[in-house]
């Protein structure tokens, strides 16, 4: 299996994600981790080439999707991924990346009422209950959030998890699936983003120290969900 994941910002990796997917794809397959904030007009030439990949992963930036068109790397990625959706490759977007790939899809982002940041839960929702990527997930489950916008459902797309401040946390059309909120990240990874993102924190009224405790309390259950969600993507029968 044939794995590429594009990391859109130098703050934001893909956590225990990565770790899941270069496992998976040391045992049967590649591995390709882009950097492409790194790139910006250069991006096409060093993504691989469509007929060499199974699957894309897409993963977050602080850059809005509806700003996608104002940087010359998010530009060129949408091309690839929109590229991507109609070769029929599994696309997993996450933050970010899910609304990129929902306004791909047609649906439009914007600003969610709410900002959040820190510790959450999430719910799943009928058609999450029933789907395969979410095999073995609790009704309710623990995650972390940091995001201020938010996506519509893409038409004809199954609305799979919700949440109670931002409801839309989950899709699935086809191959295109996308992820707002975090199982991924870590408590230092999260003390990384708010040492980097300090005026998004006065915006919820929070203090490093509370997202990062916040972060914490459930690291090993997110993690363990998140290998989940992960297998089950990769083995998703239905896709």
């Amino acid at each position: 299996m044939r794995i590429v994941a594009l990391q859109n910002c130098a703050v934001e990796g893909l956590g225990s994600y990565e770790a899941e997917l270069r496992a998976r794809s040391a045992r049967a397959g590649s591995f390709t981790l882009v950097h492409t904030y790194q790139e910006h007009s250069q991006l096409s030439a060093v993504l691989p080439e469509m007929d060499t990949v199974d699957v894309l992963v897409v993963g977050g930036t602080p850059i809005s999707a509806y700003e996608a068109d104002a940087h010359p790397f998010l530009r060129e990625e949408v091309v690839y991924i929109e590229e991507a959706l109609a070769a029929g490759i599994r696309c997993l977007g996450i933050c970010c990346g899910a609304q990129l790939i929902a306004q791909i899809l047609g649906a439009t982002v914007r600003r969610n009422p709410v900002m959040e940041i820190g510790g959450y839960e999430v719910s799943l929702t009928a058609a999450g209950e029933r789907s395969p990527l979410l095999r073995d997930f609790p009704g309710r489950f623990p995650v972390f959030h940091w995001h201020g916008d938010t996506f519509d459902i893409p038409e004809g797309a199954q609305h799979l998890v919700e949440g109670d401040l931002c409801r839309n946390q989950m899709f699935r059309l086809g191959n295109a699936v996308g992820v707002q909120f975090h199982l991924e990240t870590s408590a230092d990874e999260a003390a990384i983003w708010a040492a980097a993102y300090p005026q998004e924190l006065e915006c919820v009224a929070k203090t490093p120290e509370q997202v990062v405790g916040e972060c914490g309390q459930r690291e090993a259950r997110r993690r363990t969900l998140a290998a989940r969600l992960v297998s089950n993507f990769l083995d998703d029968p239905a896709r």
